[in-house]
């Protein structure tokens, strides 16, 4: 692929671990939370103009608005165009919350009680069009809905948004907060949960994933407009890609022959190959399927034991449509900070897996270099992001 280059100027996440870049990689170098993977510390009404429009947006909007400010407040000032800057959020479920409230109110109280709001609050859109709206960005407005590759296709999305020439800069991410009482009767009742409520990814002991809510956005910035006006630039993104599995609608395909498949036109859109990557951040959800497909899909890929390879779910739990957008901050944090989180929980790679390097037990030093971040969702939706230090 040929293009703009394209950089990463400003990060914010809101996580079940940690609200904002600190507190966040703080909560991924840390044991799990205890309880549901809620995120805390974080007032909806204090990124609204007032507490009737915090009240009129469900949480996955009011979380998508929080990372962004806290992504553009890091990018700093950007004197671009509007019709040049776009927006791009992903969700895999949307505004299931307010959804699942108004149905209850439709049921018990009839339909002319059903709020005029139910609409515009629910739609998938609509962390993506508030995002603009606030700060009057006016170029391409869209939303990804691909399960839990969501989020990572958005910024795979926003990357080519620019490199094509498209825009200057991007407002890209994820946001999710599917933690509704029907939703988690849904996840249980497929099995797709822990039953213990713990996240193992690639352990023998692995059973299922632990859900959880969370938001990150990231701006991606073309790489000779950051520099012109002395940005601070984070990271840059190489490249990336999306197949399908064309398998089945949620086990993923055998021998992970799609994920295979998405890694390597990723790495070829950015100019790399196999033996570049310094780092894997696996999607690493902790299910037996995922994780054994995954896990053979990097030996074939990259032989054994490979590079580094790290789930962040172990700690975070699965954010869903924006769990490949929280991950993408973690890299970046990675090679900042000249550290990879570990695996969570996690004490040893399953015997019956191909044996990656997973990094277990505490952060592990190493010298930043290209990285892929994997995202694989029901519908056989891949995803893969390349990353590299600034």
């Amino acid at each position: 692929m040929t293009g703009r280059r394209v950089a990463v100027t400003g990060i914010g996440v809101l996580s079940s671990v940690g609200t904002g870049v600190d507190a966040f990689w703080g909560g991924l170098t840390s044991p799990p939370p205890d309880g549901e993977r809620r995120v805390q510390d974080f007032d909806p009404a204090s990124v609204f103009d007032n507490p009737k429009e915090a009240r009129r947006a469900d949480r996955v909007t009011q979380l998508a608005l929080g990372a962004a400010e806290q992504a553009l407040a890091m990018a700093g000032d950007i004197a671009v165009d509007p019709v040049r800057r776009g927006v791009l959020i992903a969700t895999g479920i949307g505004g299931i919350e307010t959804l699942e409230d108004q149905i209850t109110t439709y049921n018990d109280k009839g339909a002319r009680r059903v709020s005029p709001f139910l609409i515009p609050m629910m739609m998938p859109n609509a962390p993506s069009a508030t995002v603009s709206m606030r700060w009057g960005w006016q170029g391409p407005c869209q939303t990804v809905s691909t399960a839990c590759a969501a989020g990572t296709h958005a910024l795979v999305d926003a990357h080519l948004w620019i490199s094509s020439g498209r825009c200057d800069v991007v407002a890209a991410g994820g946001s999710e907060a599917a933690m509704t009482p029907v939703s988690l009767a849904g996840f249980t009742n497929m099995t797709a949960f822990s039953g213990r409520g713990v996240s193992e990814p690639f352990a023998a002991t692995r059973d299922g994933f632990v859900i959880a809510e969370g938001a990150a956005v990231l701006i991606l910035e073309a790489w000779e407009v950051a520099e012109a006006r002395g940005a601070t630039i984070l990271a840059e993104v190489l490249g990336g890609a999306s197949t399908a599995d064309a398998h089945h609608i949620t086990a993923p395909a055998p021998g992970g022959r799609g994920a295979i498949s998405c890694m390597e036109q990723a790495l070829a859109s950015a100019g790399l190959q196999a033996g570049d990557v310094a780092h894997v951040n696996a999607h690493g959800t902790s299910t037996p399927l995922n994780d054994a497909a995954e896990a053979e899909a990097l030996a074939k890929l990259f032989g054994l034991p490979g590079p580094p390879v790290t789930s962040v779910k172990g700690v975070t739990g699965h954010s869903l449509g924006a769990a490949g957008a929280i991950e993408a901050v973690a890299v970046v944090e990675s090679m900042r900070r000249g550290l990879i989180p570990p695996t969570a929980v996690t004490t040893e790679v399953d015997p019956e897996l191909p044996q990656i390097d997973l990094v277990l037990g505490e952060a592990r030093s190493w010298t930043p270099g290209p990285s892929i971040s994997n995202s694989f969702g029901f519908g056989g939706h891949n995803g893969t992001l390349v990353l590299a230090p600034a």
